[in-house]
């Protein structure tokens, strides 16, 4: 490696250790990673016949976002053992933030592509926000080389975020507990990743309730003292309530029906007729199944 390649290596590590180290006195637990965005540092059980399921539990750094720390001190020895480490990544769903990412990638259609194709996860959220009424609130924001962004949102201590990529619409993926997310200042082989300009103020904004309720597995109904059976007219006219959703009021008509058949203790034959209904609307699949989740939720939550 000539020598100006060697300082230039150099001066990358230097930085993405400056800049994991301050993340780090924010409460951001973080791990280096290389050019790659994959962790840094090789699994010390990698040569192993049959690797143990450690998370860490050894002592020995190798185990991606589980060595995840906000120690200076520990920071500092994960990034003198990974010296290649041009980045680092903030682990999710850890106290006291409880970090909740939301990955917006926003990619053209290749030229053979047809019918448009591409990917716009910004506007995909902008369409979640307009249909479940919710509004993203100005909150943390960094820049990928790619064009898309991440938006930093905390969640409750209560509540397990999971990791998930496209489920709520192309191009909107989340990451949750047992993720990361590559932090600002982060050089990878696509380029750096930024704050986005008059969000470096700001702290990690709370997740909108109706968004938490679309990317956490949803709460079990409370139980009802009495719950009533819908009589078939009943579940009849709710099926074909759904089945009449002109295009823009599918997703809210499924909403209100799934909220009366939780009322009366979700029998799931109606459920399962709700879903085929929403389905044959032209609802997507995910829509259908995070529109129940929702309310199932809020009916939960509802005396």
């Amino acid at each position: 490696m000539a020598a100006s390649a060697r300082q230039t290596a150099a001066l990358n590590h230097a930085l993405a250790l400056a800049h994991a180290l301050t993340a780090a006195e924010r409460g951001l637990p973080v791990i280096p990673l290389s050019r790659t965005k994959l962790p840094a540092l090789r699994s010390p059980h990698r040569g192993e016949h049959r690797p143990a399921p450690c998370r860490g539990e050894c002592g020995l750094p190798g185990h991606g976002v589980h060595d995840a720390t906000t120690d200076p001190a520990a920071v500092r020895a994960l990034f003198a053992a990974a010296p290649w480490a041009t980045g680092y990544g903030i682990a999710c769903g850890r106290p006291p933030h409880r970090l909740i990412g939301v990955d917006l990638d926003v990619r053209e259609a290749a030229p053979e592509e047809e019918g448009g194709g591409g990917t716009d996860g910004v506007a995909a959220l902008g369409a979640l926000a307009r249909r479940h009424g919710f509004t993203v609130p100005p909150t943390v924001t960094v820049l990928t080389p790619g064009g898309g962004r991440h938006l930093w949102l905390t969640g409750p201590a209560d509540v397990v975020v999971p990791n998930s990529a496209g489920r709520l619409a192309p191009g909107v993926d989340v990451r949750g507990s047992g993720g990361y997310l590559v932090g600002p200042g982060s050089i990878t082989s696509r380029g750096t990743y930024r704050l986005a300009p008059g969000t470096a103020g700001l702290a990690p904004a709370p997740c909108p309730p109706v968004l938490l309720t679309l990317i956490a597995p949803p709460a079990p109904p409370a139980p009802l003292d009495h719950p009533v059976p819908p009589s078939p007219a009943a579940a009849e006219a709710l099926v074909r309530f759904v089945l009449a959703s002109p295009h823009g009021q599918r997703n809210t008509r499924l909403f209100w029906a799934a909220c009366r058949a939780y009322e009366t203790g979700a029998p799931a034959p109606l459920l399962a007729a709700l879903t085929t209904a929403a389905l044959t609307t032209g609802l997507p699949a995910p829509e259908v199944h995070a529109t129940l989740a929702s309310a199932a939720t809020i009916m939960a939550r509802t005396p």
